[in-house]
């Protein structure tokens, strides 16, 4: 723990790093922090903190620098967070006005992007019961077969069903004129517990045949929901705590190309109860480590169904971040619930 003069000299020296940039030394803590200290006394105490860990001293200079455990209790503890003004709640809720749900995601990227300066991202609105209009098989080879699945909006989804025996074109036939026939309409959980009795009637091959459409159809939908928008990495490039680090940024961008890990930290923020901040090393990929994620989960109905989020450097203004990332969140939940 902290004492109160201690805090206020960290929460001091954050706020000067992220507002200048450069090293913070006692002389701007005694003139920024109100205390009345000593220079001596200030530099007790920041050796203290940087023994803690929650500071740091660069080689080229006598001032300090927060660490991420600095800014994790800055974050978590000392942190005034900077309402939006009502002007600029009424111009984002403007902005999300949109009825297609794709256009509303990618404008509310967008949105994220252009009031932080930073990359902004929305995980597309997951559907935790995929439904369907049609679906087909075609055969491809002797145990290769190609699902086609068409949504209710009309999109299409095809998937390679690798089977343990041979279907004829019959045998293909019935299976799909059996479930567009008693379930075209209905989400794939749906039909799954219908058929747990129904598939009793059919013969045991095509039974299995069906269960591993409907897993393969699911899982097909769901990858597919689990997408996200991400807009303005090009703002990275010029942030200077990034752009001195070229390889390191080349692997931030590789990762946003490959998906499955941001995915992964998107999906875990869904899980949280409002605003998450992960600093550096905590978000568990290593190319994020000069970098901080700041999300929220966002609903339509009550239910979470994806996550918004903002990506930027260590050092950023979070007291205004957070209370953006916040409000998204709530104005996309907002007008998704609407479209129901």
């Amino acid at each position: 723990m902290l004492n109160e003069r201690a805090q206020i000299l960290l929460k001091t020296l954050v706020e000067r790093y992220i507002e200048d940039g450069e090293p913070v030394g006692s002389r701007a803590l005694a003139k920024f922090s109100g205390l009345d200290l000593s220079p001596a006394s200030i530099r007790n105490i920041m050796a203290d903190l940087e023994e803690m860990g929650y500071i740091a001293s660069p080689h080229t200079s006598a001032g300090r620098i927060p660490t991420s455990k600095g800014y994790r209790v800055f974050v978590d503890t000392l942190l005034t967070v900077k309402p939006l003004a009502a002007v600029e709640i009424s111009h984002l809720e403007g902005q999300l006005q949109i009825e297609n749900t794709q256009k509303l995601v990618t404008s509310a990227s967008h949105l994220l992007s252009d009031l932080t300066r930073f990359a902004g991202v929305v995980m597309a609105p997951r559907r935790r019961s995929p439904a369907f209009r049609h679906i087909e098989f075609l055969r491809l080879s002797e145990n290769r077969i190609l699902l086609i699945l068409v949504t209710p909006e009309g999109d299409v989804q095809n998937r390679i069903l690798v089977t343990d025996r041979p279907y004829t074109a019959s045998q293909l036939t019935e299976a799909a004129n059996f479930i567009n026939q008693n379930y075209a309409g209905l989400d794939l959980e749906e039909i799954n517990r219908h058929l747990k009795a129904e598939l009793r009637k059919l013969h045991e091959d095509i039974s299995q045949l069906m269960t591993r459409a409907l897993e393969a159809g699911s899982e097909s939908m769901q990858e597919r929901s689990s997408d996200y928008v991400i807009s303005g990495e090009r703002h990275l490039l010029d942030v200077a705590d990034l752009s001195t680090n070229m390889d390191s940024l080349r692997r931030l961008f590789a990762l946003f190309d490959q998906k499955t890990g941001f995915l992964q930290l998107l999906e875990l923020s869904s899980h949280a109860q409002g605003v998450k901040i992960f600093i550096g090393g905590e978000s568990g990929l290593v190319p994020l480590d000069e970098c901080s994620v700041v999300t929220a989960p966002y609903e339509v109905n009550g239910q979470v169904v994806g996550t918004v989020g903002v990506i930027g450097p260590t050092r950023m203004a979070y007291e205004r971040v957070i209370p953006i990332v916040d409000i998204t969140a709530k104005l996309l939940s907002s007008a998704l619930s609407q479209q129901q």
